[in-house]
């Protein structure tokens, strides 16, 4: 017998037949298209060419390589993380060494190579959680070094949101109101996409205006193959995309805590944290080795979770069978690429402040106390290396005789977590607040 979608929560969509299976599986896609697709178009901009088709294809196959490690148990997507934008930036920055006279093309496979061993990180932390434990592990990650870590990743993507908003500001604020009207005053699926709402409305009035230019879009095929980067490794880039790991493994914890919350079973004791985390951190370094950005949970498909009440994970294998499907198309490519840089610096508007928006509730909903010197000392410390260094180009010292330069969020992750583990008073206990732990979630918007 048939279930109606809404009324009772579905642990088996099988129950609702084929059709509606199929066109749930279509929602999670629009849920997370918005920001998925839109990671590339901001890396592109800042003169890594990131391509559209094999960010597509690595969340699918991210997301299926996910749902393997977690015994097909956890609904989930993985899409494009936010979290690395900054380090994408601050690789494209470097001028240094051998960088110096790179090509934007060669500055992304050592961009890409920084993000493999992020995700190598992952599995590292998976490891700690199983043998450890994750109380004792999150003792050194608590919010006072997440928190300011996220802050910084949004603060440090502004310059460029307004660089690409200038270009043309009604159409950025056209952009802008978009997504505030559906994110406050939205109902139902429009409350979930509203960045795919604001692109889309944006672009109808760029078209109206003659502002979109459909030469590549008329040039490019109906169906093609993806373009690859191989990933390249070096100090430097590594040690300017790894750290980032550290804000993107807490906004992990976040959404397995929220599609926990969400569908009633306890994702973090079975299958466990070290299986979402492995997950994710393989479907990151997979997707990096050969030219996708990393990937993260998303808090958009965990909206739609909570929307239809249809809990089970083969819906979401649905949306990411379709994004592999839609990966093979040049001219889906080169029309999401027709989108002015005007749209794209007004969703950046939005979407940079949120990022640091999201750390300021990770601190307040955690309480942590900034009357005590040491919270304030580490607070101190990192924001003004975060953001100090990134204005002067950060550190570049001679190892060998190699060059490596440790970007501005680099310094301040390491500075974080040195100063949380020598400084007393760390009473930070992960677990005691379920509510402030999965508060670091950059997914959800």
């Amino acid at each position: 017998m048939k279930k109606e979608l809404g009324q009772e929560a579905i642990y088996d969509a099988r129950e609702l037949g084929v059709p509606r299976m199929l066109v749930l599986g279509l929602q999670h896609l629009f849920a997370m298209f918005g920001a998925t697709v839109l990671v590339p178009i901001l890396v592109s901009g800042y003169g890594l060419p990131l391509s559209i088709q094999t960010t597509l294809l690595m969340a699918g196959l991210g997301t299926l390589l996910f749902h393997i490690c977690t015994k097909l148990k956890v609904p989930a997507f993985l899409g494009s993380s936010f979290a690395y934008l900054g380090g994408f930036e601050a690789v494209a920055q470097l001028n240094s060494g051998k960088y110096a006279d790179m090509s934007g093309d060669e500055k992304l496979a050592y961009a890409l190579g920084g993000v493999v061993v992020a995700g190598a990180l992952y599995l590292v932390l998976a490891l700690l959680f199983k043998v450890v434990g994750a109380k004792k592990v999150m003792r050194y990650f608590p919010p006072i070094v997440t928190g300011p870590m996220i802050i910084m990743i949004g603060l440090n993507l502004a310059g460029s949101a307004i660089n690409n908003a200038q270009t043309n500001w009604w159409l950025a604020l056209v952009a802008i109101a978009v997504i505030i009207v559906a994110n406050i005053w939205g109902k139902g699926m429009v409350k979930i996409i509203p960045i795919l709402l604001g692109v889309v409305v944006s672009y109808i009035v760029a078209l109206i205006f003659g502002q979109v230019d459909f030469t590549a879009v008329s040039q490019a095929n109906i169906v093609g193959l993806q373009k690859f980067t191989i990933a390249k490794f070096d100090l430097t880039s590594i040690l300017v995309m790894a750290p980032i790991a550290i804000a993107a493994m807490m906004e992990h914890i976040g959404d397995i805590s929220a599609i926990s919350s969400t569908t009633g079973r306890n994702f973090i004791e079975d299958p466990g944290l070290h299986r979402t985390l492995m997950g994710d951190g393989l479907a990151t370094a997979f997707a990096a080795l050969f030219g996708g950005p990393a990937n993260t949970t998303y808090g958009e498909n965990t909206g739609v979770l909570a929307l239809s009440r249809v809990y089970d994970p083969r819906v979401i294998r649905l949306a990411a069978v379709y994004a592999i499907i839609l990966s093979f198309s040049p001219k889906f490519d080169a029309l999401v690429n027709s989108i002015p840089a005007a749209i794209v610096g007004g969703v950046s508007f939005i979407l940079y402040g949120m990022i640091s928006a999201v750390g300021v509730r990770n601190i307040v909903e955690n309480r942590v106390d900034l009357t005590k010197s040491r919270n304030l000392i580490i607070a101190a410390v990192m924001f003004v290396s975060g953001l100090g260094f990134s204005a002067v180009g950060g550190i570049t010292f001679m190892v060998g005789d190699a060059a490596i330069t440790l970007t501005g969020l680099a310094i301040a992750a390491l500075a974080g977590v040195l100063l949380n583990a020598v400084l007393p008073g760390n009473d930070y206990e992960f677990g005691a607040n379920p509510a402030a732990d999965k508060s670091a979630d950059m997914g959800s918007y």
